[in-house]
């Protein structure tokens, strides 16, 4: 059975990628919220970054490593996931 076009873009039936989708949202939500993390507090730490990058030079370099660092803690493992579900 050939996939269509949408089934190719979105990596499988548009039903299985949104339960995936939804299960892993679940997940990394409730990761988060076990470290105190809320939508809110996201978009104040957003807003700090960008604060510090216009007002602090080599700091805000510090700051963006320190940033990237947090978000690779979370995206690569996520990653890996996926691509290792993608192999079945």
């Amino acid at each position: 059975m050939s996939d269509t076009p949408v089934q190719r873009f979105l990596g499988g039936s548009p039903l299985s990628v949104v339960v995936k989708l939804a299960l892993l949202s679940l997940l990394v939500g409730a990761i988060l919220a076990a470290f105190g993390f809320t939508p809110w507090s996201f978009l104040h730490s957003l807003r700090y970054f960008v604060r510090e990058v216009l007002g602090s030079g080599m700091e805000a370099v510090h700051t963006l490593g320190g940033f990237i660092v947090a978000g690779a803690v979370l995206v690569v493992p996520i990653w890996l996931i996926l691509r290792l579900m993608a192999k079945k």
